[in-house]
């Protein structure tokens, strides 16, 4: 936010997150957002999400299809999960998607 001179009120109203959330999440003894609010807040920094939480750079592997293997994991782990859960994956991977 300093190095792109955003305030804090600047990006609440880019992501819809309220002041106060984000008041909290800065505090030095502040919790971390949840993965939908990281992503969300990430998007309006331009940046990832590992380098908002944990501030480490990302680097994205080239390959951009994971493997048949990796996939049938994946695909099989949803299958298991509540609707709730499946919802809220199937949203997450559309923000990381549009970006």
């Amino acid at each position: 936010m300093t190095f792109q001179d955003i305030k804090v009120k600047e990006l609440a109203e880019m992501t819809g997150i309220s002041k106060h959330t984000l008041d909290h999440y800065l505090a030095t003894n502040g919790s971390q957002p949840q993965a939908e609010l990281a992503v969300k807040i990430a998007h309006a920094l331009h940046t990832s999400v590992e380098n908002l939480v944990c501030g480490k750079s990302f680097e994205p592997s080239l390959e951009k299809i994971p493997n048949e293997t990796d996939m049938n994991i994946v695909i099989n782990e949803l299958r298991q999960l509540r609707e709730n859960d499946f919802m809220f994956v199937k949203k997450l991977v559309h923000m990381l998607k549009t970006g």
